[in-house]
């Protein structure tokens, strides 16, 4: 295959394909809402525990977070910042990405998990 041969292109194709695990993320929710709404969360829950569904959801966890770092770093070079006429380097755009990405991930446990 013609992207095996050089990194960067191998990482942009594998991050292409990482979309597909983002889709099945989204649908995956998707359904976990509509069971909580239509009142079938134990058939989901039953769905969502078997060996199988667990597999392709640690897969998906990885894929989607390979597809979020990529996407961060990518953010430099899509956007130029200046202030003042002074160009903001990459590390600091993809600082403050990461950043915002870990405080809001971190936010989320904590809402989920605390104790009620």
């Amino acid at each position: 295959m013609w992207f095996t041969h050089t990194r960067r292109y191998t990482l942009f194709v594998l991050r292409e394909l990482t979309s597909v695990f983002v889709a099945w993320t989204v649908v995956y929710l998707l359904l976990l809402v509509d069971a909580v709404l239509g009142g079938s969360l134990r058939d989901f829950a039953a769905l969502a525990s078997r060996p199988w569904m667990v597999a392709v959801n640690v897969v998906a966890l990885a894929a989607t977070a390979f597809h979020t770092i990529t996407f961060l770093n990518l953010a430099p070079k899509a956007t130029v910042v200046r202030l003042d006429g002074w160009r903001v380097p990459a590390w600091m755009i993809q600082g403050g990405n990461h950043s915002a990405w870990v405080l809001i991930s971190v936010l989320i446990a904590y809402f989920i998990l605390r104790s009620p």
